[in-house]
């Protein structure tokens, strides 16, 4: 079970602002792009100011923007004929860029592991790398959890609210990251069998 299966409800929602961005010409590639330099301005804003820890109020806000920039760029790209190899290295390269960029921030807050932190980031790039590999083995491009980008944008989204809001974490922190680490883990465990399990019994081998 993974947040990733309510996307659909919340494409429903966004499909008529979709419609409207494209009848004044803006594209999926744009969509794509913008979210990325957002996150990044964000997080390296997060990064050059540490005392203002109500920035972090930004963090959970800008995850659910994202979440529709992200929600967009598809349906541009499915649903009115924008879609294309660019779209497709952008579309998983900027994810990855973005990521790294606003869960980085984390690792410099009091009682925060950078290592442990530095370890989520690693396993988030590899649980990507591992949904994508499902398309060149032949079968899909897989989205399984139990901590897929949604889930990941749940728990740093939370975890910015708490911090902006005053909430002390304290030691609280460490704990989260190793609880997100076996969950990446084991996501990336399920993407890999799931994505074989696709595939025909004499593929697999």
């Amino acid at each position: 079970m993974s947040i990733y299966e309510l996307k659909p409800r919340f494409q429903a929602m966004l499909r008529p602002l979709t419609a409207a961005l494209y009848g004044i010409g803006v594209t999926a590639n744009q969509v794509t792009v913008a979210a990325c330099v957002v996150s990044v301005a964000l997080g390296a804003v997060l990064i050059a100011m540490p005392d203002r820890t109500d920035l972090f109020l930004l963090v959970p806000l800008w995850f659910f923007v994202r979440m529709a920039f992200n929600a967009v760029d598809g349906m541009l790209a499915r649903e009115f004929g924008q879609s294309s190899p660019l779209g497709a290295y952008l579309n998983e390269l900027t994810d990855v860029i973005s990521d790294t960029a606003l869960y980085l921030p984390f690792a410099f807050l009091p009682g925060s592991n950078t290592w442990l932190v530095g370890a989520v980031i690693v396993l988030a790039i590899l649980s990507e790398f591992a949904g994508v590999l499902g398309v060149m083995v032949g079968a899909s491009r897989r989205y399984d959890g139990p901590m897929g980008k949604s889930d990941r944008a749940f728990v740093f989204g939370l975890i910015g609210l708490l911090v902006g809001l005053g909430v002390s974490l304290g030691t609280a922190l460490p704990w989260v990251w190793a609880a997100m680490i076996a969950l990446l883990l084991l996501t990336i465990a399920n993407r890999i069998r799931k994505g074989l399990g696709a595939l025909p019994a004499l593929e697999r081998k």
